[in-house]
């Protein structure tokens, strides 16, 4: 049987650069395992939608994978859904506050430091 890491390398990875797991024995874990072919082409297709920002194609995407009816994946879906807007812009565009954020962070560390004093 396949190693378990590699099935969870290969959410994150291509099959390309998984030297230890073929096509032939991938085929046989989607035969043997039809939900985590699922899974793979639905996390696949999410990146696509990451790397060619196509925010227009959010909502689709939320409806065919909440038809899975995955705890895991309905988990996440929701939080994307309580802030479709921030979502779709996260994916439309470059630019994003994670240095602004950083720096709030960091002050409210310091803050809590000088608190506890």
């Amino acid at each position: 049987m396949v190693n378990r890491k590699l099935l969870i390398k290969l959410i994150f990875n291509p099959i390309e650069k998984i030297k230890e797991l073929t096509p032939s024995i991938l085929n046989k874990v989607y035969e043997k395992f039809p939900d985590y072919k699922k899974i793979i082409d639905i996390v696949s297709n999410f990146k696509a939608l990451l790397k060619n920002k196509c925010s227009n194609e959010l909502e689709a995407w939320i409806t065919t994978t909440s038809k899975l009816n995955i705890e895991q994946l309905n988990s996440f879906i929701n939080g994307l859904k309580r802030d479709i807007d921030s979502v779709k812009n996260a994916i439309r565009y470059d630019y994003n506050n994670g240095l602004a954020e950083g720096s709030v962070n960091k002050l409210k560390v310091i803050k809590r430091i000088v608190w506890t004093m």
